[in-house]
């Protein structure tokens, strides 16, 4: 597995090596070791699956307090665009966003820490999406930020009016009004 740090501190792009021969391909998706060593102690609780068609944006979810939850996530079919956004008040990237196509042909997964919210848009016609999580779901602490925050700016693949949206995803707070980190 080879860890890329990206542009905003704590946030790591994951790329495995895959293995193909004339029956398929194997990989190693996750060493918790490996892990450990470049990324630090992180134990994961809870395994997560959502499949959803083109044009559906999930999030910008967080957890707040106790909570928390950091995120390993990946695409086992289709693509999508991942975002993680900083929350971490005291952070010179507070507000600011990371963006990754992830996908079943790259196979690449993102580590998504504490102290972020995260959302991702499908971009093929179905998008199987698994993630682990350290810390359970508590309903009562989620939140969600608005997708179109001008301040957090993430530019979508899709029009506003193209997107599919939760009710909650259209109703999230601001930035400024997120409880942040």
């Amino acid at each position: 597995m080879q860890y890329i740090k990206t542009e905003i501190d704590g946030v790591w792009l994951l790329e495995p090596r895959v293995f193909h021969d004339e029956r398929g391909y194997f990989m190693e998706t996750y060493r918790q070791e490996d892990f450990d060593e470049h990324i630090g102690r992180t134990v994961f609780v809870q395994d997560n699956e959502s499949q959803s068609s083109r044009g559906v944006v999930r999030g910008l979810h967080y957890q707040k307090g106790e909570w928390s939850q950091a995120k390993l996530v990946r695409v086992l079919s289709g693509r999508v665009l991942d975002v993680a956004v900083d929350l971490r008040r005291n952070s010179p990237t507070f507000g600011k966003y990371v963006a990754v196509e992830l996908s079943a042909e790259n196979k690449r997964q993102l580590f998504i820490p504490r102290g972020f919210a995260h959302g991702f848009a499908v971009l093929s016609e179905r998008a199987t999406f698994v993630y682990k999580v350290d810390n359970k779901y508590m309903p009562s602490a989620e939140v969600s930020v608005r997708f179109d925050d001008p301040t957090i700016g993430i530019k979508w693949p899709f029009a506003k009016e193209e997107m599919l949206l939760s009710p909650k995803d259209m109703d999230g707070v601001s930035l400024a009004e997120a409880e942040t980190f």
